[in-house]
């Protein structure tokens, strides 16, 4: 395996790193130019991004979303970081409307049903029967809510979740869903689904973005519902599929697959769901860093569930995986020898090749990379599958390829991610990257 697989990308690969040990240095903050609510920060040596974050009162993600970091343990001496202003200090919370009678609620920013029903001593599900919700129990704010069941009104200690946090958010130049479903707690799939993106997730600055769920995971206790059996589950009303992902050990992406789900991923009260992969690997097939960096545990756990099902089914040969990697190339009309030298260096044509990324196959392709492939093809794409797995890869080439200036920017955005590369150039190591692909494509003339 190359050391590239490892490796993670903006464009072909999201970063899941969220530290970093760095050897960068002192530094300077100066008042931006674009404002107060900002500031830019310059690297110096012996900074790291941790260190910068915890001084200005922020977070590692909120940083490298900010400044489009395709690898947040990555930044250099003299590096300009746009740093935010540290967030407020949450108000105290205030006490349930007056006006609002016993049995009905007046919905702020940022509560949920779950938040509601609990406050008021009743549950989601009659929550949501009350008030004729749908099965992601949308509300919005200053929708008035029947509380059935309510003896009592919400504690005046009951904390509301602040406004810039939950509920709603406002889209700032460098942002992605993925950072800002990690800032919030929830998840892609959902923060798709409640805002009504296509599988590639668009989104741009100034847009208002709903964030359903923000910040409350399913509780470690949660019981399984006695209609459960090994590798299923039925679905009670007020489950989501994130929840019902967390709450066996197995991945959005997986439930869905195995379920044949949209992307929306609807369910319904009732309905059986297969669930793949419920009981994490006994052995550790992927580690969790690389070349010093540390990945996220659920990141880990389902590259170690995708390198056991790959080992268990078996896969092709280095030698058909190359033979793939050409064909697939040429009937998508892209160089098969820029084709196969990405494979080389990514994977080595080793298609049960996984990293603590949870880059998977013989491309590398994380799974919201793999989404967005699928968009590009119009179908869905398994990047478990040998074949699907080189479509995913050849098609994000592809669209490199198209959009990109010269050749060596589409394989360093392949690399770094294309929007990294258009922020910040090519970073050192994906110079050499862009090199050994340059090389290794004479392999294959």
């Amino acid at each position: 395996m190359s050391a590239r697989t490892s490796r993670p990308r903006t464009a072909a690969r999201v970063a899941t790193g969220t530290g970093a040990t760095l050897a960068v240095a002192t530094v300077a903050l100066a008042a931006s130019a674009t404002g107060a609510d900002a500031a830019d920060y310059t690297v110096g040596e012996g900074d790291t991004l941790t260190a910068i974050a915890k001084r200005a009162g922020t977070t590692v993600a909120r940083i490298a979303a900010d400044n489009a970091l395709a690898d947040p343990s990555r930044v250099r001496v003299g590096q300009v970081l746009r740093l935010p202003d540290p967030a407020p200090a949450a108000a105290p919370a205030a006490a349930a409307p007056a006006a609002a009678p016993a049995g009905s609620y007046t919905v702020r920013t940022g509560d949920t049903v779950s938040a509601i029903a609990t406050r008021h001593g009743t549950t989601v599900a009659a929550v949501v029967a009350a008030n004729g919700l749908d099965r992601r129990a949308f509300i919005r704010a200053g929708q008035t809510l029947t509380i059935p069941g309510a003896g009592h009104a919400a504690p005046a200690t009951a904390p509301v979740a602040a406004a810039s946090t939950a509920g709603s958010y406002t889209v700032r130049t460098g942002d992605t869903v993925s950072a800002i479903a990690t800032r919030h707690g929830t998840t892609v799939a959902a923060v798709v689904a409640a805002n009504g993106l296509d599988r590639r997730a668009f989104i741009r600055a100034g847009q208002t973005l709903t964030i359903p769920g923000a910040g409350h995971a399913a509780p470690a206790t949660a019981p399984v519902a006695a209609a459960s059996t090994a590798g299923s589950y039925t679905v009670r009303t007020g489950d989501t599929v994130s929840a019902i992902a967390t709450r066996h050990g197995t991945t959005v992406a997986a439930v869905m697959a195995a379920n044949g789900l949209d992307q929306r991923a609807s369910i319904r009260a009732g309905q059986t769901l297969t669930i793949p992969g419920s009981t994490a690997p006994s052995t550790q097939l992927v580690g969790n860093t690389f070349a010093g960096r540390t990945y996220a545990t659920a990141v880990v756990d389902a590259a170690n569930r995708n390198k056991a099902t790959l080992l268990a089914a078996g896969v092709p040969s280095r030698a058909t995986m190359q033979a793939k990697v050409a064909a697939t190339a040429r009937d998508m009309g892209v160089d098969p020898a820029l084709a196969q030298a990405i494979a080389l260096q990514e994977s080595g044509f080793n298609h049960s090749a996984v990293s603590p990324a949870n880059a998977i196959g013989t491309m590398q392709v994380i799974p919201s990379s793999g989404e967005w492939a699928s968009d590009l093809v119009g179908r869905r794409l398994d990047l478990l599958n040998p074949d699907d797995n080189v479509v995913a890869g050849v098609a994000i080439l592809r669209s490199l390829v198209r959009t990109s200036p010269d050749l060596p920017t589409a394989i360093a955005s392949y690399y770094q991610g294309s929007a990294s590369v258009q922020r910040n150039g090519m970073f050192a190591d994906t110079r050499r990257y862009v090199a050994n692909v340059q090389t290794l494509m004479t392999r294959f003339r």
